[in-house]
């Protein structure tokens, strides 16, 4: 399920190539999550790493993350049959 996350937010990335001539890149449902680099390649795999720090960081404050194409990681509340 998290590889599918990944790869849903990874097709939702947005790049931009800046004055400098570095590439930068963002994920629109995932807030506060950049990176950039030297070649487009490059921005896209550092987008991809600091996506899956990003995921880590929220999962152990136990944040809530966006549905992104019906991929759901959300712990899902624990329902005892019995109440």
């Amino acid at each position: 399920m998290l590889t599918q996350y990944i790869q849903a937010a990874m097709r939702h990335g947005n790049y931009e190539l800046m004055a400098n001539g570095r590439f930068f890149a963002r994920i629109p449902e995932c807030p506060c999550l950049w990176a950039e680099g030297p070649t487009l390649e490059e921005c896209r795999e550092e987008l991809q790493s600091t996506l899956e720090d990003w995921i880590m960081i929220k999962l152990r404050h136990g944040d809530r993350f966006d549905v992104i194409d019906g991929v759901d990681i959300n712990p899902q509340p624990d329902y005892d049959e019995a109440d």
